[in-house]
Formats: structure tokens, sequence, C-alpha cells
């Protein structure tokens, strides 16, 4: 797993065994309701093809019993990625190499939902860019990570396609277009902040919220639980 590498770096002998399982972890997430399609980011795709590797090496080595209680050939289905938008990986705005992260020292490498419309316009107006005016073309965007990513952070939230983006804005300067997109950031993170500082101020409806989710999931992985251990032969003595 090349996130296993990347976060562990040279001391991998001392990685935490959270971090080695966590792939594990979100395989289990997605089986245990029989997922059909999870929407990921790039980053994550890896992650999914071991939950289809789990799926398939299950359904393979108990393949009799799953057909002899009445599920046909498969008991978990292979979840199919869902990577959609022109901003399948957000980069931060301090380094267009790296994905943005709440784990960056850097509070300025990313926009926050509780970010308020000066916070949001204060980080993309710092973001790194480069000297170049933006380019008409989506080619001329390869190898300017900073341009290609307030680029494809832009479309995903006008719900346009980069090359839209640069018939609008190509051939001129970033401090143009970086004030056009404080003005849709704001039009569109902000909302999400106001709604999240309504949920904190009452705590009760948000409890609410999450008991009725855990009761209703809870059903599904119960079902789903009794299944599998009918099919492994796990059987509850009296």
């Amino acid at each position: 797993m090349t996130q296993f590498k990347e976060k562990a770096g040279k001391d991998r002998e001392n990685a935490s065994v959270g971090l080695y399982d966590y792939p594990v972890l979100m395989a289990a997430d997605i089986l245990l309701y029989r997922a059909t399609h999870v929407p990921v980011g790039e980053d994550q795709k890896q992650h999914l093809e071991l939950s289809r590797d789990i799926a398939q090496k299950f359904n393979n080595d108990f393949g009799d019993s799953i057909r002899s209680h009445g599920f046909g050939e498969v008991f978990f289905p292979q979840p199919e990625p869902l990577i959609t938008g022109p901003a399948t990986r957000v980069m931060s705005l301090r380094d267009g190499t790296k994905k943005m992260s709440k784990s960056d020292p850097s509070d300025n490498s990313r926009i926050n939902l509780t970010d308020d419309a000066d916070t949001i316009a204060q980080k993309i107006r710092k973001a790194k860019t480069d000297p170049e005016p933006l380019p008409s073309e989506e080619k001329g965007l390869e190898g300017r990570p900073e341009a290609d990513n307030l680029v494809g952070i832009y479309a995903a939230l006008s719900g346009r396609p980069k090359s839209d983006v640069l018939g609008e804005f190509g051939g001129g300067q970033f401090s143009n277009f970086k004030n056009a997109l404080v003005e849709l950031c704001v039009a569109k993170l902000s909302p999400i902040a106001s709604e999240m500082k309504r949920l904190v101020a009452d705590p009760g409806q948000v409890d609410s919220i999450l008991i009725d989710g855990a009761d209703r999931a809870r059903a599904i992985a119960a079902e789903t639980m009794k299944a599998t251990k009918d099919i492994v032969g796990f059987v509850r003595k009296s």
C-alpha cells in the first residue's frame, strides 16, 4: 500500500498497527453493508482495491456455502469506485504537489469547512502560484501544479470543466482569477460553515441524528454478520 509507505516513512518498523491495518478497517466498513459503489477520492482508490480483493477471496473460498444459503454466486459484491468531477484530489494551497490535508502543520495549506468568509479569502489570496499567466488550454497546466490545483477547485465548485474555466480566465493574471475564486469559494462554502455552527449549537439534535443513523446502520450490519457467520460455519451454542 503506497499510502502506508508514504505515512510510515523511513521509520516503517515502528509504525503503529493502526496505520498498518487502516485499509482493512476501511474494507470492513464497506463490506459490512455489502456496498456496490463507493464515492472516493483518487488517493483512496487503492484501499477500495483491497476491499474488492477481500470480497473476491471470501466469495471464492466459501462459494459452495454461499450458494447453499441461497445467496447465488457471490455474497459480497465487488464495490466499484465513484471518482467524479475535475477535482478528484484537491492539493495543498501551499504546495501543489501534496494533497490538501488537515494534518498539514500549516492552516494556510487548506480550506476548512468551518472557515469564515474572511479566512477563506485570505487563504485563497495567499495560495501559492507561479509567475506565468493562466493558460487558455488544459495542456498548458502541465508542469504547473499550483495553477492546475486552483483551476481544478474553481471547476469543481462551479460545476464546469477545466476547459471552460480556462476559456474564461486564460491569458489573465492570477490576481483576477483568485478574486473570482474567492467569491465562488465563499458562496459555496460559507453556507456549510453556517449550518455546521447551527448544528453545533444544538447538540441534542446532532445526538439524535447520530443515534438514528447508528440504529439503521446496525440493522443492516447485523443481517450481514449473521449471514457471514452462517456461511463460514460459526454456530452459536445453545
